[in-house]
């Protein structure tokens, strides 16, 4: 583990939308909060680090060089994400939280220098995921206010740089998050930093929009998420009713003996099981007489299906429960009215595959679970995205103690891996927020391959040395 004091604060500061003839210095905005932002509203921040590796990482070159480029770049790109150097607050006169912007308001950037070995916290390797936290800025975050994002930049002296980003979930979900991380880069990569002038232009796609009128409460699920809120400020922290604390039960730190690490799936390994959990599953139709069917085999349900059973092998009790939350876009659906793949906010449908760990470490166990997260795929284009998402909550609530809640971070779609300001692409992303949230991490392979899939995990160290085994030997046994 890296020692306690391998990480310096060199400089705290405030980076702030720059001026100009679209923000005015003397501007006020305000945003509302949609139904599915309230849905994320008590969950704790989404924190990620990307790792970058140079060939010239001086403590000279970085402070004269790639340091005033990248607050330079930042304040620009601020511009179009205003919301971003808000506050999140919950007016006595409003109904519901809003995002406050104001001619004050700016995003906190932590400027560090660490003697931990670069080389280590990149790898894919098993190491202790409590060695990620000083990388990580706290998101400041009280009973009455909520910034929405706050970033650290850490040099690692002649190895290369890291830049973490903590975002509010109430706010933005991943595509947001990518996003605004998207038009950073572009502005960064553009700009001349000798000269004065005017940003490079974002293009159309990163520009966000921030139309609500397109998200309709159709299940009608708001009011019953706010009063779901208020009922646990006051049982759980004690606290008044509008309190936008995160709930103590879904942001403390894990156990201290986690570990962390990184597998792949390249796409030859998604075709295998692609080919095989279809032969499986039409093999358990044929013995039940049943007709064959195809199922929805995607990547992300084979690699969710694959880990998910792998993971319980690992932990070896099948008597406990698996309660499993994921998530759907809904920018890349057929909606009434569409939603704009540049939609600013979250834009996202959650579900859940539930059963006991016994049915994932059966031998067709994989080819089982696919089943479950094809039906429901397939069941929420017919019924609706958003059908028992008033029940979820509750049921979350109520869950017996010892069940294993899980959940997914991350996405292939993202693109974190093309993130080059100018320096060459990072070495790691590491969504490091899964040490809080029992969550995998899903992301595109960082080799550039299509169809790859990178996949973070948090675990106890013996679990961990038990996962890594069944992961890799499994795809050969299979």
């Amino acid at each position: 583990m890296a020692p306690p004091n391998s990480v310096k604060i060199l400089e705290l500061c405030q980076v702030a939308p720059a001026c100009s003839s679209t923000n005015p210095s003397n501007t006020e905005f305000t945003l509302p909060l949609t139904f599915i932002d309230i849905i994320w509203l008590k969950f704790p921040p989404a924190e990620s680090i990307f790792f970058y590796e140079l060939t010239e990482s001086s403590p000279t070159v970085f402070k004269s060089i790639i340091l005033p480029k990248l607050k330079k770049s930042l304040s620009h790109a601020l511009v179009n994400f205003l919301p971003l150097a808000g506050n999140l607050i919950w007016p006595q006169d409003s109904p519901k939280p809003i995002i406050l912007c104001t001619p004050n308001d700016a995003v906190s950037l932590t400027i560090a220098e660490s003697s931990a070995e670069f080389g280590r916290l990149s790898s894919n390797e098993i190491r202790e995921a409590i060695e990620s936290r000083p990388y990580i800025p706290e998101l400041c975050i009280s009973d009455t206010k909520a910034s929405v994002l706050a970033l650290q930049i850490t040099l690692f002296p002649n190895k290369g740089f890291s830049i973490s980003f903590v975002t509010h979930h109430a706010v933005l979900d991943g595509k947001t998050t990518a996003m605004f991380i998207k038009a950073w880069v572009y502005i960064c990569k553009h700009q001349e930093l000798e000269k004065n002038d005017q940003p490079p232009l974002l293009p159309d796609e990163l520009i966000p929009s921030f139309d609500r009128s397109v998200i309709k409460d159709v299940a009608r699920i708001e009011t019953a998420h706010l009063n779901y809120w208020s009922v646990m400020n006051e049982l759980v922290l004690k606290s008044d009713r509008r309190s936008l604390k995160v709930l103590p039960n879904m942001g403390e730190s894990g156990p201290s003996d986690l570990v962390r690490a990184t597998f792949g799936l390249s796409r030859e390994d998604i075709k295998f099981l692609r080919k095989k959990v279809q032969s499986q599953f039409d093999s358990i139709l044929k013995e039940e007489q049943n007709h064959p069917k195809q199922m929805h085999l995607s990547t992300f349900v084979l690699t969710c299906a694959y880990t998910l059973a792998s993971m319980m092998k690992a932990i070896g009790d099948g008597s406990k429960k698996v309660y499993f939350l994921f998530t759907v876009d809904l920018r890349s659906r057929s909606l009434d009215p569409p939603i704009p793949n540049n939609y600013f906010g979250n834009c996202i449908a959650g579900q859940h595959v539930a059963a006991e760990a016994r049915f994932f470490m059966e031998e067709n166990g994989v080819a089982m679970i696919a089943e479950r997260f094809s039906e429901i795929i397939k069941g929420m284009e017919i019924r609706g995205f958003f059908e028992g998402a008033k029940e979820r909550l509750v049921d979350l609530a109520s869950l017996e103690p010892g069940t294993h809640c899980l959940g997914v971070a991350g996405s292939t779609r993202f693109d974190f891996y093309r993130s080059d300001f100018g320096w060459g692409e990072p070495k790691k992303v590491e969504i490091a927020s899964i040490d809080r949230t029992s969550s995998i991490s899903l992301l595109e392979s960082r080799d550039g391959i299509t169809g790859g899939v990178e996949i973070g995990l948090v675990l106890k160290r013996h679990e961990m040395e038990t996962f890594a085994s069944l992961f890799v030997n499994g795809l050969k046994d299979y």
